[in-house]
């Protein structure tokens, strides 16, 4: 994207994660006008497909298991408003306005790089709905992933043929009266054009974003409470010992490795109280460095596919062919997605066990729970319970949605990748792990001040400042919630993503 003096102009097929942050602070958005042509030259092949009398998927023929049926020139328009029609048939809550918008900028920067067969004015209704703030209606549920996110994406473009709900300063109404309140006429759509609108993994892909985005956070915010909980058992530093990682060769296990000794630079001691930590604490570097992994493999895919035209068929202008093949199977998104699962469930269970270090007197040699006048006091017991609960939910959510396939459309789509689900619940898995993370952090926070020896990394002095800056010790038994809400909205911020250091998460790499 580059920036405009009244708008960002979107070079088709360039985004990149770091981009997404530039579209958040700036919703206006208008195409490049390299694009113009493109569609041109994509419409005229189909219409010249079509007039020749060729078989082409979705643009004369029924669509699934009705590919065999030939529909007549006369009523190929009328084929691409029915299939968005009958395509609508989403269920549950909606995505999130934030979420939608996220689809109509995947959807505007697929489409727009020519290889949809779709008109300007296409895109430019969608532009206008992402412009003005109109949010079409989403239900959540109802898509498997191939053929792309069908269900979701026809209610994300049914508006701009007059049809469905749009959300528009703050009412929910539907979409004609939307579309006459932004002074837009319904669209006809012609030959191919309903087909490129809900085929695609659109949907997914924003979901896998929302969901790297916010287990990034988690992450930078779990290993600083690692690293405060290090401090308040005063472990032993020698296990972050940069020689230790570089004979295991993993890249995410030696950049944790190195994010921990900045954080105790200036800290004198190597070797704690114990002959050897718990792996909670001494494995930080193998555990978390192995999420790291899996999280910067599945950005990348995550990142390519937000450029991918996964519509089919696709139209190759240049060459004079269109192309009947299976990109809107979302398979990389759906395992992308279970890595991102599998990772944010590791970093809730590891932060788990180091508050379980910290409540046991016996393993922490801290006070019992954190509190003083323990027995009048419970103190951390049952927000480590909370923990717990969270983590073991985590556990059943981390089960692979890629693994598993329904065959659909009478056996024609007969391998499904299940990857609107395995993107969707990667943002319960983050908030519980938020939850986890949060927990921690105020008992460590609590725990350095209880250890006799206080805070020894000057870097951790500021942690504990802005932890203490949002909610005070724990002398006595409070109503905890708000504290647990405090630090989770601390969590929620970037204080931890700039405190690990730029560029160890992906998407800061990619800003």
């Amino acid at each position: 994207m580059s920036s405009a003096s009244a708008a960002i102009t979107l070079n088709a097929g360039a985004l990149r994660l770091g981009d997404l942050v530039h579209f958040a602070r700036n919703p206006r958005l208008e195409v490049d006008v390299a694009c113009e042509r493109r569609f041109a030259d994509g419409q005229r092949l189909v219409a010249a497909q079509v007039r020749r009398g060729r078989h082409i998927y979705g643009v004369n023929t029924g669509f699934g298991k009705l590919a065999d049926t030939v529909i007549p020139l006369e009523q190929l328009s009328e084929l691409q408003h029915r299939l968005v029609l009958s395509t609508a048939a989403g269920y549950g809550a909606l995505l999130p306005d934030a979420t939608v918008r996220l689809c109509l900028l995947l959807k505007v920067n697929a489409l727009a790089q020519g290889y949809s067969g779709v008109r300007a004015e296409v895109v430019q209704a969608l532009l206008q709905l992402l412009n003005r703030n109109a949010c079409p209606c989403v239900p959540a549920k109802g898509s498997v992933g191939a053929s792309g996110d069908l269900a979701p994406l026809a209610h994300l473009v049914a508006p701009i043929i007059g049809h469905g709900e749009v959300r528009l300063d703050g009412k929910v109404m539907p979409a004609a009266a939307a579309l006459a309140a932004l002074g837009m006429q319904p669209l006809r759509l012609e030959a191919k054009e309903g087909l490129a609108l809900v085929n695609g993994t659109q949907v997914s892909t924003a979901l896998a974003i929302e969901g790297l985005l916010a287990i990034e956070k988690v992450f930078a915010a779990a290993l600083t409470a690692g690293a405060l909980t290090t401090e308040a058992v005063r472990g032993s530093l020698a296990a972050f010992d940069a020689r230790i990682h570089a004979v295991r060769r993993q890249p995410g296990q030696i950049d944790v490795a190195a994010a921990l000794r900045r954080i105790f630079s200036g800290c004198r001691r190597i070797q704690g109280p114990r002959v050897q930590d718990p792996y909670s604490v001494r494995c930080q570097p193998q555990v978390m460095g192995a999420c790291l992994d899996m999280i910067r493999f599945a950005a990348g895919v995550i990142e390519r596919e937000i450029s991918a035209v996964t519509d089919n068929p696709l139209v190759f202008a240049e060459d004079g062919d269109m192309l009947s093949g299976g990109n809107f199977h979302a398979e990389p998104i759906a395992m992308a997605a279970d890595m991102l699962a599998i990772a944010v469930a590791e970093v809730g269970a590891l932060s788990e066990r180091r508050i379980a270090l910290l409540v046991d007197q016996h393993s922490s040699r801290l006070p019992p729970f954190l509190v003083a006048e323990s027995g009048l006091n419970t103190g951390f017991m049952v927000p480590q319970v909370t923990a717990a609960a969270l983590a073991s939910e985590n556990k059943s959510l981390a089960h692979p949605a890629s693994v598993d396939s329904l065959p659909t459309s009478a056996n024609q789509e007969d391998h499904v990748s299940m990857a609107t689900f395995a993107a969707r619940r990667l943002r319960d898995m983050a908030e519980n792990t938020r939850g986890i993370v949060a927990i921690e952090l105020l008992a460590a926070a609590q725990g350095v001040e209880l250890n006799g020896a206080g805070i020894e990394a000057p870097g951790l002095l500021w942690v504990q400042e802005v932890i203490r800056g949002r909610v005070p010790s724990l002398v006595h038994d409070r109503y905890f919630a708000t504290d647990l809400r405090l630090a989770a909205d601390l969590v929620d911020e970037d204080f931890f993503r700039d405190f690990c250091g730029k560029g160890l998460l992906p998407s800061m790499s990619a800003s």
